[in-house]
């Protein structure tokens, strides 16, 4: 083998922009993904701070704005719907509540795959069934029955990354809840929303609507507190019924909402969970954004660690000369800060949104200067070295010729 013939598990977002950064530098790379194709819709990612920066990098930055759900701020409202507080898109800079760049999940997915389908191959409806490795490559065969060997193998797959629990151990190990969970899903746009989200807050549960591309339709929000709840993540039946009792009496547009739960092609929930882990890699095997350090979607930069991280574990592999060991302690050594900031804001807004209990005495609050560090951490604190001393074919252009196998 040459040496950087490349795996990646997961097709969302992730594991396309390695893609993206791995063949840029050299490798060949194959994205194997489980669903039969690109999964559409889901909750609404932001690029913050530095991610905005990898964006440019990657040459995707108007498509990426393109893509836009282009929502103009967000009103928090009572049951009836009278305005109590309102943030705008271009607060802080455009990092703040409601984000400048804000793309839904499965939007940024098309774009990271329109970008990379032409150099990289991808096989759709397929996943790895076993995996063995040695020092000089891994054997991997897939679920439909072919076997192949690769020089590493990146796990890409999400909070329930099953390469994460097939060679690094249970889930359990390495899964931490915090206590919430949320759903999303799209909806006939019946409500007259415009450019404007909108939300309705109770103590521990909320629901809302976002704006998206397509004004026909809108993105349902909803989120509640579960302290010591278990979601199965595969059964979606569970999961409506589990949606409806936990909203039932909220106030506003919530059960007309929920009226759409049955006839929606992208229903999603889950816990609000990250992932906590001493070492991102094992041999010639690493992981890569939440299957490796997910900050849940209450810190508002899974994207933005998903990406940078990318950047940075193609970059640091190709500057090692694709020696695993040195590119994966040069990427864990860059990202780790960056990370921990990240999960720290997840905790925090977690905590913020539990509503204590009538008899609880009140929580110490952080000090405004720590918070400010933080934040401003979890935004630009990570250094994107240039790498000029690796090889950089630059974005692919639409049409180009894939890579030759």
């Amino acid at each position: 083998m040459s040496g950087n013939e490349v795996l990646v598990a997961g097709a969302s977002i992730a594991g396309p922009a390695l893609a993206h950064w791995l063949r840029r530098r050299g490798a060949r790379v194959t994205v194997v993904e489980r669903a039969p194709g690109l999964r559409p819709g889901g909750q609404a990612v932001d690029a913050r701070g530095v991610t905005k920066e990898v964006i440019r990098r990657m040459g995707l930055d108007a498509a990426v704005r393109a893509a836009r759900t282009e929502t103009a701020g967000a009103y928090t409202v009572d049951a009836d719907g009278t305005v109590l507080e309102t943030h705008r898109a271009d607060d802080d800079g455009g990092d703040g509540f409601i984000a400048e760049i804000e793309i839904l999940r499965g939007d940024l997915s098309r774009v990271l795959y329109d970008d990379t389908r032409d150099g990289v191959e991808y096989r759709f409806g397929d996943r790895i069934a076993e995996l063995t490795q040695d020092a000089d490559g891994v054997d991997v065969v897939f679920a439909g029955g072919d076997r192949q060997r690769f020089d590493l193998v990146i796990g890409a797959d999400g909070l329930h990354s099953a390469l994460r629990a097939m060679v690094f151990g249970p889930r359990e190990r390495f899964v931490r809840h915090l206590g919430h969970v949320m759903s999303f899903y799209s909806v006939p746009n019946e409500f007259g929303l415009d450019r404007w989200l909108i939300e309705h807050q109770e103590p521990g549960r909320s629901a809302g609507l976002r704006p998206i591309q397509d004004a026909t339709r809108a993105m349902a929000m909803f989120s509640f507190t579960a302290a010591g709840l278990e979601v199965d993540h595969r059964d979606v039946e569970a999961q409506k019924r589990l949606l409806r009792e936990r909203m039932a009496g909220l106030g506003w547009w919530t059960q007309r909402i929920l009226a759409h739960v049955d006839d929606t092609p992208d229903f999603y929930l889950d816990q609000v969970a990250q992932v906590v882990m001493d070492r991102w890699s094992s041999g010639r095997v690493a992981l890569l954004g939440d299957a490796a350090y997910s900050s849940s979607p209450l810190s508002g930069q899974g994207t933005g660690l998903a990406l940078v991280g990318a950047y940075l574990l193609a970059g640091e592999l190709a500057e090692a000369g694709w020696d695993p060991e040195a590119g994966f302690d040069g990427y864990e050594r860059r990202m780790r800060s960056f990370v921990e900031a990240n999960q720290e804001i997840g905790r925090l807004h977690a905590r913020s949104l539990d509503g204590a209990a009538p008899d609880a005495e009140p929580g110490e609050e952080p000090g405004a200067e720590w918070l400010t560090e933080v934040i401003d951490r979890a935004l630009n604190g990570v250094e994107l070295p240039g790498y000029a001393g690796v090889p950089d074919s630059g974005p692919l252009a639409a049409g180009e010729a894939a890579v030759p196998r």
